[in-house]
């Protein structure tokens, strides 16, 4: 139903600019929520998305769907609009989104944007832009609606009445006289309790809250984990920064899936950005191609290290895709398991045991069944029991392999502190071509003089 919406949004708006209808364009777009207007943008080259922003009837509107784009068609549209236009959508644009615009655009088009901008905006960009941008402090919104301990609730709350200022207050956080963040309260609290009761004897003072320095990812796993619509953020001191809101940790879990996924593909995000640019698409999969190559080699040698095996019985060849190819499906499956449980915080290395023998079971279990059916097709195709034999145990200690493997690299990975993810592909598809390989080949060694 969305997406019939938005077709028929997208025919409407290209149909208006075609014609040249300035004022039904701006009656129509003053009518459309910012997000969708923003996934409009997605249909129309740079030039189309300069004229729509500016036809934007309200400039709120107007850096509400700036803000929305992704942070690359951001950059590249910001480049396209008159500086002043540009400046006057950053201004009205929360103080953690003018951070990430401005760390995204040329530096001198961003010294010129922070020279411009209201004095007030730009200290708070500023020092949103001192710290690193996959941190808490990268991310937080310096707008937090914050109390003295000392106040009363009925203090408390005519001071909520006036904070329109605020982008949204989830939780009244309480601060000392130096802005150390001591309790929070929850709305629901703060309006059933007496007028007089001071702040400090309803509050709780245990904070759920992060540090300007914790990696945004494990913000993200924090906020999913106690189902909390915010965090504070404070410095090292415990004094309070800001405040990081769900919304902000949807957009990092997005951006964290999306990296994991094109990882486990072995490309990058920066592919997305080179567009149809072939020489930088290539060059940032190459390494993990030349990762499979140096794999596949290596591979090669083992069969050529049991060439006498292979040349006595032919037959053996029939069955080395199998193999392989089992071996690298339940290497993957498995890696992309603990990923996720990494990624979601249902995993960590307490548990690295327990997850191994579980997987080498699962393993067993699926290896026996596979080895049963690929024996009984060896025995019936080349009326040889000794292969069916030989083909069914290299494929249970292939699939039970893999799935430990799968779990050990990327566990390695994660404790050498490489992103996982990265192992899910190349690596360990590499590793279980290898081990398939000596094992089916180790195994019909061993029953050799059965076979020829």
């Amino acid at each position: 139903m969305h997406e019939q919406k938005m077709q028929v949004l997208q025919g409407t708006v290209s149909k208006l600019l075609r014609r040249g209808a300035t004022n039904n364009l701006k009656k129509a777009l003053g009518k459309i929520h910012p997000a969708d207007i923003a996934h409009l943008f997605r249909y129309f080259d740079l030039k189309d998305q300069k004229k729509l922003l500016v036809l934007v009837p309200d400039m709120e509107q107007a850096a509400d769907v700036f803000s929305e784009l992704e942070s690359d068609s951001q950059a590249k549209l910001a480049e396209q609009l008159e500086k002043d236009f540009l400046i006057s959508l950053v201004e009205m644009m929360a103080d953690d989104d003018s951070a990430e615009l401005i760390r995204s655009l040329p530096e001198e088009l961003a010294e010129d944007i922070l020279a411009a901008i209201h004095d007030d905006h730009s200290d708070d960009v500023e020092q949103l832009l001192g710290y690193d941008e996959d941190t808490a402090g990268g991310i937080m919104s310096t707008d937090v609606f914050a109390l003295g301990q000392d106040l009363t609730v009925k203090q408390a709350i005519e001071a909520l009445q006036d904070s329109e200022d605020y982008e949204m207050v989830f939780y009244v956080y309480v601060v000392d006289e130096h802005n150390h963040l001591v309790g929070v309260l929850s709305l629901r609290q703060l309006l059933t309790v007496p007028p007089a009761t001071s702040l400090a004897d309803v509050m709780t003072s245990d904070v759920l809250r992060v540090r300007t320095d914790m990696d945004q990812e494990e913000v993200a796993e924090l906020v999913a984990k106690y189902n909390i619509l915010a965090i504070p953020v404070v410095d090292e001191h415990g004094k309070l920064m800001g405040l990081i809101t769900v919304d902000d940790v949807i957009d990092v879990m997005r951006d964290e899936a999306t990296e994991d996924i094109l990882r486990m593909a072995g490309t990058s995000e920066e592919e997305l950005l080179y567009g149809y640019k072939s020489f930088h698409v290539a060059r940032l999969r190459l390494p993990w191609l030349l990762t499979t190559l140096v794999g596949g080699v290596v591979t090669g040698t083992l069969m050529w290290y049991f060439k006498a095996t292979l040349e006595q019985v032919i037959m053996l060849i029939s069955f080395i895709p199998v193999i392989t190819g089992m071996g690298g499906n339940v290497g993957g499956q498995t890696s992309t398991i603990i990923v996720r449980g990494f990624a979601t915080g249902r995993i960590d290395f307490s548990m690295i045991r327990q997850v191994f023998f579980k997987e080498l079971r699962v393993g067993l279990i699926m290896g026996t069944t596979c080895g049963l059916v690929i024996a009984a097709v060896a025995m019936i195709w080349h009326q040889n029991i000794y292969l069916g034999l030989v083909v069914g145990l290299a494929m249970v200690m292939a699939i039970s392999v893999a799935a430990c493997m799968g779990v050990l690299v990327t566990a390695f990975f994660k404790k050498v502190g490489i992103d996982p993810a990265i192992a899910s592909s190349p690596f360990v598809q590499t590793v279980n071509d290898i081990t398939g390989i000596l094992i089916y080949f180790s195994t019909a060694t061993l029953f050799l003089h059965h076979l020829i």
